[in-house]
């Protein structure tokens, strides 16, 4: 997991805390923070250009393959955190999304990733479709898409 954010491009997705996502304490449970997860990947790739719903409707699925989270510092209820997100690596057939949420002061609460494989709707791996390549390089810079 990144111990700092790269130069490209990062989106930035904020959130407040709900109760559900807490326990009797009033603290994030840590598996409230995979979902957040998901809001920066969405936030990302339409943020990138390519909503995930549009590269869901060229036939293709990021499955989830991989996750992992290093929990540093709790974040607590109505507290607003900020997910930022950005690839990490970029493969043939899938990528990797990495992820740090910090509260409002700017301290780390989490660092994380998820590892995806391209699927078509019928369940079948494939090589990652030529228009997600290209958004990661518009928005990266042609490193990042190889």
């Amino acid at each position: 997991m990144s111990r700092q954010r790269p130069q490209g491009f990062v989106s930035k997705s904020t959130i407040r805390v709900r109760y559900a996502e807490t326990d009797a304490m009033g603290i994030v449970h840590h598996s409230s923070y995979i979902p957040w997860f998901e809001v920066g990947r969405s936030d990302w790739l339409r943020e990138a250009g390519l909503p995930y719903s549009e590269f869901a409707s060229m036939g293709y699925y990021l499955t989830v393959v991989e996750v992992g989270a290093r929990y540093i510092k709790p974040a607590v209820y109505d507290e607003l955190v900020t997910v930022y997100t950005w690839v990490g690596e970029i493969k043939s057939r899938g990528l990797r999304l990495e992820y740090e949420v910090v509260n409002a002061a700017g301290e780390r609460l989490v660092t994380g990733f998820t590892r995806h494989i391209c699927i078509t709707h019928e369940g079948r791996s494939v090589r990652l479709p030529q228009a997600l390549l290209d958004t990661v390089t518009r928005v990266n810079g042609p490193n990042q898409a190889s």
